[in-house]
């Protein structure tokens, strides 16, 4: 559907306090959706927690409270993250929604009364930090979980199993239509072995687990929390807005983001699950890296974690935001530090972009009452470039590349630094006989900061408000048909800003 742009975060976990990883997907997918709605389109953007389980049973015990005390806790932190970071999304859902736990219901009555669900045996090791069964050969040293470094435990009950493995050849042939269904191509390539290799058939219940959506046919038997969790993209619709069902309007989901550790849930498992409800299937899903500290994966459960609130403290919320973007690239591992992240504020935030800003509003307001002068139309090849910049950053957005679509954003602001160097306005201001010359250095730098601001606005939207009004433009200006060279307002006026990224000291910065 045309103008339609349906995204979605994986929903997060509620063992404990998030941390940077979750706040890396969640801002990533944040930059997807205001870019696309940068484009005009209609676009939806749903994040949440995912609730139920042993392991938040176990968490709840432990805590002193019950199951629904603790998941409320926790799924508030979450909900306060996305807040705090700025995050645009549309609806959150939290799998202990009974409109979600009703809708759960319905689609596997659908796949049961459809013959894929039957009942049977199961053993196999189970690693209660991430819900999920594994074979002999495929456990770490010491029969431990390969991702948490735990040891697993022998599980083996009477459960309903759903038929996976029916669907193998049908993967295989949806992976054959749609090459780019997950990106970026190497993960496409680990979920098509996957499922060359062979797939069992999926318990998708438990017996000894309470702490879930019941079972219709069954209730003494709750729904594996990963096929309860998966569901969430299509049950949000079902009731997110209480006057309408999404469903029609917005399914299937245009682009799902995930950290490459659920891969196999997402790539595999979750859309057999959709051919059998019947349901069509999502068009790409995006696999990310991790965020490393250290060298290693940040994990809740490990303690190698990395609290993003006291950077956002210490720096600004936007200053995190354009690190993670630009620092890891989108789809690969990348390590999180203290003196990366100082550096890149330092050089490039607070350097060329803020100190850019500065000096040309101070220039304008001295040389020029404060008024942009009208274009006198002598930096058509400037123009030209400006146009390349903005179709380069939709370029990279098309294959989800948000850290090339950065790059070619911030290689135009260092075009309009160099530019400033070029024209030495401070000069030319001194020979009243290159008045003309002037008032283009200064419209065309202005110009350019205006176009800057709103292709980085979906990564640094705080900031690139500030910029346009500093320049005198309508914050609400930011649609990518604005970033034109002949887009400007005539006779903006200029106020120059506070510091756009105040400096700090290296000893300020957070350990």
């Amino acid at each position: 559907m045309p103008g339609r742009f349906f995204i979605t975060t994986p929903i997060y976990y509620v063992n404990a306090d998030p941390h940077v990883g979750h706040a890396y997907t969640t801002i990533m997918a944040d930059v997807i959706a205001r870019h696309h709605r940068q484009r005009g389109e209609q676009v939806f953007f749903l994040t949440g927690t995912d609730e139920h389980g042993a392991k938040i049973a176990r968490a709840a015990e432990d805590s002193g409270r019950t199951p629904k005390e603790h998941a409320d806790a926790l799924s508030g932190r979450f909900r306060e993250m996305g807040r705090v970071l700025g995050a645009s999304n549309d609806f959150f859902i939290r799998t202990t929604d009974e409109q979600h736990k009703a809708v759960v219901q319905d689609l596997i009555v659908r796949m049961h009364e459809k013959g894929d669900i039957y009942k049977g045996s199961y053993g196999g090791w189970y690693c209660t930090s991430c819900e999920a069964f594994y074979n002999e050969g495929d456990l770490a040293e010491g029969r431990t979980c390969p991702t948490h470094q735990r040891e697993v435990e022998w599980i083996e009950e009477e459960n309903w199993f759903f038929r996976l493995s029916a669907y193998q050849d049908r993967l295989l042939a949806h992976y054959d239509a749609v090459p780019a269904f997950v990106r970026p191509k190497s993960r496409m390539n680990e979920a098509r072995s996957m499922v060359e290799m062979g797939l069992d058939d999926l318990s998708m219940s438990r017996a000894q687990v309470e702490w879930g959506v019941t079972v219709p046919w069954d209730p003494s038997h709750t729904v594996y929390v990963w096929v309860d969790a998966l569901f969430n993209y299509y049950t949000a619709l079902t009731y997110a807005d209480p006057d309408a069902d999404l469903v029609d309007r917005l399914w299937p989901p245009t682009l799902q983001l995930m950290a490459k550790d659920i891969l196999k849930f997402h790539a595999v498992i979750w859309p057999s699950l959709l051919m059998s409800a019947d349901l069509p299937l999502p068009e790409r899903l995006f696999v990310h890296g991790y965020v490393l500290k250290g060298g290693e994966r940040l994990s809740k459960t490990t303690g190698n974690i990395v609290d993003p609130f006291p950077y956002i403290e210490r720096y600004g919320l936007d200053a995190l935001r354009y690190y993670l973007c630009r620092e890891i690239r989108f789809g690969d591992d990348g390590t999180f530090t203290d003196e990366g992240f100082h550096q890149r504020y330092t050089t490039e935030l607070a350097n060329d972009f803020g100190n850019l800003l500065s000096r040309s509003t101070k220039m304008i307001e001295r040389y020029r009452g404060g008024v942009v002068p009208a274009d006198p139309g002598g930096d058509a090849d400037l123009a030209d470039e400006a146009l390349a910049a903005r179709e380069q950053v939709l370029a990279h957005f098309d294959r989800d590349d948000v850290t090339g679509g950065v790059e070619a954003a911030w290689a135009w602001v260092r075009r309009l630094n160099r530019l400033v160097e070029e024209r030495e306005p401070w000069a030319l201001a001194k020979d009243d006989a290159r008045a003309g010359e002037l008032d283009q250095a200064l419209f065309s730098v202005a110009n350019g900061l205006r176009i800057a601001a709103i292709l980085l606005w979906p990564v640094i939207p705080d900031s690139c408000e500030a910029v346009l009004a500093a320049l005198g433009e309508p914050v609400d200006g930011v649609l990518l048909a604005g970033a034109a060279w002949d887009a400007a307002t005539p006779g903006a006026v200029v106020t120059p800003p506070e510091p756009l990224f105040p400096r700090i000291e290296v000893d300020e910065v957070t350990a």
